[in-house]
């Protein structure tokens, strides 16, 4: 089972950044899917980023404000998010996906207040 471990998160004001990090237990570059998801209290878990077969997506929610990227050399895939608003107040979670099998991190908390 591939561990993954988060960090990053934490609380910011309004308009502006934070990056996340999930480092994986194997090559980050092994998995046929890798991608971040959230969590609001009282809603369901939805995506913000993913990169499937070369192709990278994103939410129709962060498009233009967050980036998510791979490193090969530290296992790590990352999420820069800028410009960020008090809807994306969340916990974030890290996934990765290998054949049939989904992975997750613990999540980390993003707060964006004033």
């Amino acid at each position: 089972q591939v561990q993954l471990v988060e960090s990053g998160g934490g609380l910011v004001q309004p308009g502006g950044s934070l990056r996340l990090s999930c480092v994986a237990s194997e090559s980050i570059f092994s998995f046929d899917a890798v991608g971040w998801y959230r969590q609001a209290p009282g809603t369901q878990r939805e995506l913000v980023a993913s990169i499937a077969s070369g192709d990278t997506h994103y939410g129709n929610s962060v498009k233009g404000r967050f980036t998510i990227s791979r490193d090969g050399a530290k296992n790590t895939m990352t999420l820069q998010m800028n410009s960020l608003k008090p809807e994306d107040t969340a916990v974030y979670y890290c996934n990765v996906r290998k054949f049939l099998t989904v992975s997750w991190g613990q999540g980390t908390q993003v707060t964006v207040s004033s």
